[in-house]
């Protein structure tokens, strides 16, 4: 009787998401946070928070997504470059590169005799994937997708944004600096709980950190906003 297939799913697989997704609402809760509360210490008007935190959101969802097509498009580049070589290199030099790969499997402790068969079989099968894997260390979960880490950090930066947005909207106006600061650090606690638990990691360690770096962004803003205040 055949036995059923076991079937794995690692976490490694949700790295290029779940990094784009994280850090976009992190970035979004604590910038767009640290706005609105530093200019609620400086303003007299609601309406002046508002519009920045409006603001702070719109243009922090566009750089996010900006920033991240453009570096993981430069990733892309670099991989796209390496992998046309190496097609090129499968094509000039079969019997060179036959031997790169056994000496790739010798070194991560396979002996020579196996080596060299399991390169052939693998080369038979398909050459061009298996140098991509084994020799580059390129493969689906980690290959780089500049739209889906753009969109993926624009939404979630605009999410995250919105949180101390919608907050300042709902408390007195008198109360925003304190509601918003308060609820942000509530949020980041969450988002860096849910972050791990979806990662496969401690929670705690990742909670903590998060939540930590939030309190010091909006405090230094507070600050300032209080000082400019002040001067102005």
């Amino acid at each position: 009787m055949d036995r059923p297939l076991h079937r794995e799913n690692h976490l490694i697989e949700r790295i290029g998401w779940l990094r784009a997704a994280v850090l976009g609402a992190n970035d979004g809760i604590i910038s767009t946070a640290s706005l609105v509360v530093g200019v609620a210490a400086a303003a007299t008007s609601p309406h002046e928070v508002w519009v920045a935190g409006a603001a702070g959101l719109v243009a922090g969802a566009t750089a996010m997504a900006a920033g991240e097509y453009v570096s993981v498009s430069s990733q892309a580049d670099t991989e796209e470059a390496d992998l046309t070589r190496e097609r090129s290199e499968l094509a000039e030099q079969p019997e060179a590169e036959l031997a790169e790969l056994t000496q790739i499997y010798v070194d991560r402790g396979v002996e020579l005799a196996l080596a060299k068969q399991v390169a052939q079989q693998m080369t038979a099968k398909d050459a061009f994937a298996t140098h991509a894997r084994d020799e580059l260390g390129l493969s689906a979960h980690v290959i780089a997708r500049p739209i889906q880490a753009a969109l993926t950090s624009a939404v979630t930066f605009a999410s995250g944004a919105a949180l101390p947005l919608l907050i300042s909207l709902v408390v007195p106006a008198a109360k925003i600096g304190v509601a918003v600061s308060a609820g942000s650090l509530v949020c980041l606690a969450a988002l860096g709980a849910l972050g791990a638990w979806v990662g496969g990691a401690s929670i705690l360690k990742p909670t903590l950190r998060i939540t930590f770096w939030g309190a010091v962004a909006m405090g230094a803003t507070a600050a300032i906003g209080a000082l400019v205040g002040r001067a102005v």
